[in-house]
């Protein structure tokens, strides 16, 4: 089937108010090695796949996705780029465009320029709060190949709200990090690998739901998760107001260096600031170990601007014959230079990333 013909399909109605809950909300996250993963899934997927798909993947906010055209070609169902307010169709698959979260309303999909979370935008997290909040137990959360844990607390959600949720095999994934985070946190009801993922999906798609699977959620914790999806929407009275989810912790954000709250209603260690930046604790470590050398970095960059200074003051002091402060600015030139050294070694020894390369080049 050529791309004109899947995108020439009949639109397929979405039904917002389903009288008998039905899975038909399919959400997938991914990171690096996700491009793979993702395409090896849709391709998989019949013609006839009766939900709606959407899709996040890391990319860059300045880059340019061309995510929908390579699934386009891989599968059977069209792949586009939402535009906000674009309302939910079944039988297509909606990808998170770069610098916007890919966020579900009731009737629309909402594209935000909201706080980054885990240091990225699009972030996997929001897309799959909202469907969990959105529509519970009609909603499939999938996650494959990545890095960190982005996509582990909105499993969380999905699950919690009655939906389904399966990772990649982290054995055959290229990288495992969100895998692990997911299964580690009791989050993944099922482990398959990407060839199985399909039919697991159809075998859900279009099953009414049971009243097993409608769950009482705890209210606080809900109430929580929806002051967050607020704050996903860069929700100004949610922001600016002091109803803040979580408590304040000791801790400061790498985006911004503003206090952390510590979100207690999960199991899942989080924290966010109090513009949204949010972030799970793989990727605040992550975040921490950047400011950490961006600051080894600011201090190299005194030091030899300061390194600088001081040899023209030297050269001036020698032209004026002023031999007080030639050796006065000898010797603090001398003491400069060493520090900076030092910082150069440490820096270049890889002991800021743990990836240490020979100090002598």
């Amino acid at each position: 089937m050529s791309c004109n013909s899947k995108a020439d399909q009949p639109v397929v109605a979405f039904d917002a108010d389903r009288q008998m809950a039905k899975t038909d909300i399919v959400v997938i996250g991914a990171s690096a090695g996700g491009v793979e993963a993702l395409s090896a899934l849709v391709a998989g997927l019949p013609a006839n796949f009766d939900a709606s798909v959407f899709v996040v993947v890391h990319i860059p906010a300045s880059g340019t996705s061309v995510l929908p055209q390579i699934l386009t070609r891989r599968g059977n169902l069209p792949a586009i780029h939402p535009v906000d307010g674009s309302p939910i169709e079944r039988r297509k698959i909606y990808v998170a465009p770069p610098g916007r979260h890919l966020i579900l309303e009731k009737r629309r999909i909402r594209l935000v320029i909201g706080p980054t979370e885990h240091g990225v935008r699009p972030a996997v997290d929001p897309l799959f709060r909202s469907a969990g909040l959105t529509f519970r137990e009609r909603v499939v959360g999938v996650i494959l190949s990545g890095n960190l844990d982005d996509g582990t607390a909105g499993l969380e959600v999905i699950q919690t709200m009655g939906g389904a949720t399966i990772v990649q095999d982290p054995h055959e994934a290229l990288y495992d990090g969100m895998i692990t985070s997911a299964i580690e946190a009791g989050c993944a009801q099922q482990i398959l690998p990407i060839s199985e993922i399909p039919s697991a999906l159809q075998e859900l798609v279009g099953t009414g739901v049971g009243e097993e699977s409608v769950k009482m959620t705890d209210p606080k914790e809900e109430e929580e998760d929806r002051k967050e999806l607020a704050i996903d929407k860069f929700d100004f009275e949610q922001i600016h107001g002091d109803n803040q989810p979580g408590v304040v912790s000791a801790f400061t954000c790498p985006d911004c260096n503003g206090a952390l709250w510590e979100l207690t209603e999960s199991d899942i260690l989080r924290f966010r600031c109090r513009v949204g930046h949010a972030y799970a604790v793989e990727s605040l470590l992550a975040g921490q170990a950047d400011g950490v050398e961006s600051a080894f970095w600011i201090a190299l960059r005194a030091l030899e601007e300061r390194a600088a200074l001081l040899r023209r003051l030297i050269q001036r002091a020698e032209n004026g014959a002023n031999k007080k402060g030639i050796a006065r600015y000898t010797e603090e030139e001398k003491v400069v230079a060493q520090r900076a050294k030092t910082l150069r070694d440490v820096i270049l020894n890889g002991i800021l990333t743990n990836d240490r390369q020979p100090a002598n080049l």
